[in-house]
């Protein structure tokens, strides 16, 4: 009676060609980079694999490259976050802890906090300028995007229109900017409350010309229940996506969830 022959083992080519498939698949779900690492990891399991364990073990590599690399991590812009008046970088734990959560990493994720009660253009050039460099130097990215609250889309506004920004800046957000004035600064004082007033030479400047300069992409959140930046219309720029929040505070911008998601989808 024949001797059972052993099993073969498969063709390292047959191996091959169904890493590549699924490694096609993991590039098309999950990113070039974890399509690279399943192939790597592939070859070097070559010689562990059994015919009738090549489709499981490749699904599985598959299935497991999605954690390699966090989604976000090698297909968006770091995100620097600027408070507006009398406000700190605490304002934007909720939006970093969700960034983080969809796959941005820490690094990609920079608030700061700043004196806020000098001039807007001061601030551009000695801290907004700064804070840009550093992120992009942290985080060897070419371009950063930019997530403003109140006050704080004035002084990036400035930095981008005045201060070279525009090519460093790919999207722009202001949640609750007063780009027009607003009549809450009549109450105060500070040079940078002043240049918020409505007709301010600062706005004058700012809004002369080009709203939206350059190639960035910018985007503004309002909310009609805003009771700081009055009247509403103040918000919305020229050339810029605007758009009209549900009925939510002034502060609420930073921390609600549909803001939250419709601001991400604006970065990606």
């Amino acid at each position: 009676e024949e001797a059972p022959r052993p099993a073969r083992r498969p063709s390292t080519g047959n191996v091959q060609r169904f890493l590549i498939i699924y490694a096609y698949i993991c590039v098309k779900e999950a990113g070039p980079e974890v399509g690279r690492q399943l192939l790597a990891a592939g070859k070097g399991r070559l010689h562990m694999l059994r015919r009738r364990a090549i489709f499981s073990t490749a699904l599985a590599l598959c299935l497991a490259g999605a954690t390699l690399v966090p989604a976000a991590s090698f297909a968006v812009d770091p995100i620097l976050f600027v408070h507006g008046y009398t406000r700190s970088a605490s304002d934007w734990n909720t939006f970093i802890a969700n960034f983080e959560k969809d796959g941005w990493t820490k690094k990609q994720l920079r608030a700061y906090s700043y004196n806020t009660s000098t001039s807007n253009k001061t601030t551009a050039e000695t801290t907004v300028k700064s804070e840009v460099e550093k992120l992009l130097s942290s985080t060897g990215a070419s371009k950063i995007d930019v997530v403003a609250h109140s006050m704080g889309s004035l002084n990036t506004r400035w930095y981008i229109k005045f201060l070279g920004g525009e090519s460093k800046v790919d999207e722009w957000v202001s949640l609750g900017g007063p780009n027009h004035g607003t009549d809450f600064a009549n109450f105060c004082f500070s040079a940078s409350c002043v240049e918020m007033r409505v007709g301010s030479k600062f706005l004058g400047e700012l809004n002369a010309g080009d709203e939206t300069p350059g190639t960035v992409n910018y985007g503004t959140w309002w909310s009609p229940c805003d009771s700081i930046i009055n009247p509403d219309s103040s918000v919305p720029l020229s050339g810029a996506t605007n758009t009209e929040t549900a009925c939510i505070s002034h502060q609420s911008l930073t921390t609600d969830a549909t803001v939250y998601s419709q601001v991400r989808e604006f970065v990606k």
